[in-house]
């Protein structure tokens, strides 16, 4: 059991970051950042020599309400839920460092983010933070490769975060010619259906493999120091991936707490505004009912809502 205080592992979790992780420069600021408000918070309640193994529940519910009633000194406002998000999801991947270094202390699980109605809402994200999410992730190194291939493949096919840890490489059979790729996958529910990948998701599939040295018939697999060696699959899990999305997010710097299910989001009703019928997002997403599908008008809505607008509000007689 250690007795160094939880504020002195900031330094060890940085390294960790850097090395284990291959996390940018920026990120590792980011995440510095959002820590220091945390321990900001430890020292302001005398619990600046607290050590891991005695945080507890009551220390983490307190830290949410400091956050939640924290007044922005720049904006005089509250912090948004997104924003007190992010200092969570900070505060968890020190957990998560503490697991992978047998450090004992609090459970990730533990650290719940923050509700938001807007959470209800269908979430999608505009082309231009789209583009800035896809392109967030440094490709000189194989687990940026992974990841932009990862990214690309969520937006480019609509696939369910299960229906992406589950892709096999022998199912994504690309030639030097290949400019565009279809293949049947089974998803929820057992029901068959065809998934299309873009050219980029297919260049950036193709350079990742290229990469790749390892037999693991798995399309996405993990990194971790020692997985080489075990007999077990690397594949991906579903909470893998979705903190690979939540990385790239406070990368990339978006306003909004996206996951892989918000790029389905993005992927519906990205085909919506080009004028893609409900019917057939319906068909690309898998769904077996319409109705499921529906959700997805509140894009087209407003602009019908425009529109009418701009016609019916003319006084033409």
């Amino acid at each position: 059991m250690s007795i160094k205080p939880l504020i002195k592992y900031l330094p060890d979790f940085l390294d960790y970051c850097e090395i284990e992780k291959g996390l940018s420069v920026k990120t590792q600021e980011n995440y510095g950042r959002f820590l220091n408000k945390f321990f900001f918070w430890l020292e302001s309640e005398g619990l600046a020599s607290l050590p891991p193994e005695k945080l507890n529940n009551k220390h983490i519910w307190n830290y949410k309400v400091f956050l939640s009633r924290h007044i922005d000194k720049i904006k005089k406002r509250p912090l948004k839920k997104t924003t007190q998000n992010y200092y969570l999801i900070a505060l968890r991947s020190l957990l998560e460092f503490f697991v992978e270094k047998e450090i004992t202390s609090l459970p990730p699980s533990k650290v719940k983010l923050a509700k938001d109605k807007a959470d209800k809402e269908v979430k999608f994200l505009k082309l231009e933070q789209l583009s800035r999410l896809l392109n967030a992730p440094n490709t000189s190194t194989i687990i940026g490769l992974r990841d932009k291939a990862l990214l690309e493949t969520l937006f480019s096919t609509g696939l369910r975060v299960a229906e992406l840890a589950a892709l096999n490489r022998d199912q994504v059979k690309i030639r030097p010619d290949t400019e565009y790729l279809e293949i049947a996958i089974i998803g929820k529910g057992e029901k068959i259906r065809t998934v299309y990948f873009s050219q980029r998701a297919i260049i950036a599939i193709d350079t990742y493999l290229n990469k790749r040295q390892d037999l693991d018939e798995a399309l996405f697999i993990n990194y971790k120091r020692g997985a080489e060696k075990s007999d077990k699959s690397r594949r991906l899990t579903i909470k893998s991936i979705e903190d690979i999305v939540k990385k790239y997010v406070i990368i990339a710097g978006l306003p909004v707490m996206a996951t892989p299910h918000t790029l389905r989001h993005s992927f519906a009703t990205d085909l919506l505004n080009s004028g893609v019928d409900l019917r057939t997002v319906q068909e690309f997403l898998g769904h077996s009912n319409i109705a499921t599908t529906q959700i997805y008008t509140h894009v087209t809505n407003k602009q019908l809502r425009d529109i009418h607008r701009r016609v019916h509000d003319k006084k033409r007689f």
